[in-house]
């Protein structure tokens, strides 16, 4: 019988032992990603967030670190609430974890909350859903505050096309009309669980929430959907895209500024500290209507 050799931060399959010594850490990242080129560690000397949390780990646990992430965002895409876990020999306490990071961590990334988990626990494989929210500036004239948090729309929206719209787009689909040509998922079926809308003032805020997503889908759906909004293609049209099963039927992807990772769920078994979806900017109530 082959023995299942454990590498750091992977899932932890049959036959694998957990090393004696070594602790697994989950923690809920915020970052601004207009400071950053993208989440994911890169061969170019760039900032990224995962470059700017490991480096800060690294000098608190004093050994080299390593993480994992629920989902890579893109450039300038932030997060209110991304998880990431990683594996460490190093005995720290764990407000070290939290505030002893943050101290060596740049301005626009902050570790909220973090303790240790399962080594079952895997910050990828293991979330159930995950939530995004897209915050779009509906004004003839372009914001001077918060510029690289909203995406400025000058065009005014239909509100209710872009729920009516939007409705194609729940349930379980082939969602290839929606991902970006170098996406490197298996598949491209997901099952968006809700698509909900809300009007405050000048914002509009596009919520979905699915069992995964594809690059650039969530974009992609905002593109679409602001194409209806705007009036230069019909409701319906967003079926006949989603039937097409060709990113070419489907418009343009929305810029990243308005995009927020808010929320990635897991089962009640590994007890992760509940976190409200952001971004803090945002009223605690909203006004929700359902596509």
């Amino acid at each position: 019988m082959t023995t299942a050799v454990y590498t750091r931060n992977c899932e932890l399959k049959p036959g694998m032992e957990f090393p004696a010594g070594m602790q697994r850490i989950a923690a809920c990242v915020e970052y601004n990603g207009a400071l950053f080129h993208g989440f994911q560690a890169q061969k170019f000397e760039v900032d990224t967030v995962q470059k700017s949390l490991q480096s800060a780990l690294s000098s608190v646990a004093d050994e080299e670190i390593t993480l994992v992430c629920a989902g890579r965002t893109d450039a300038g895409v932030h997060a209110s609430a991304q998880i990431i876990h990683f594996d460490s020999l190093a005995a720290r306490p764990l407000k070290a974890w939290s505030l002893g990071v943050n101290a060596r961590l740049p301005q626009g990334v902050s570790i909220k909350w973090a303790q240790p988990v399962s080594p079952h626990f895997h910050a990828r494989f293991s979330a159930r859903a995950r939530t995004y929210r897209y915050v779009i500036y509906n004004s003839p004239t372009r914001p001077a505050l918060m510029r690289e948090q909203v995406t400025w729309q000058k065009r005014p929206l239909d509100f209710e096309a872009m729920v009516r719209a939007g409705s194609f787009l729940v349930g379980e689909h082939d969602f290839s009309s929606f991902r970006a040509s170098q996406c490197q998922a298996r598949s491209p079926i997901r099952e968006i669980h809700h698509l909900r809308f809300c009007r405050n003032r000048d914002l509009i805020i596009m919520e979905v929430r699915a069992n995964a997503f594809l690059h650039h889908m969530v974009r992609n759906i905002a593109g679409v959907l602001m194409t209806v909004g705007c009036g230069d293609k019909p409701v319906q049209w967003v079926e006949a895209v989603l039937a097409a099963r060709d990113r070419t039927q489907g418009g343009i992807t929305a810029p990243s500024a308005g995009l927020y990772l808010v929320r990635v769920e897991y089962p009640d078994q590994f007890e992760l500290p509940a976190t409200e979806s952001g971004p803090y900017f945002l009223p605690e109530e909203l006004g929700w209507v359902a596509a």
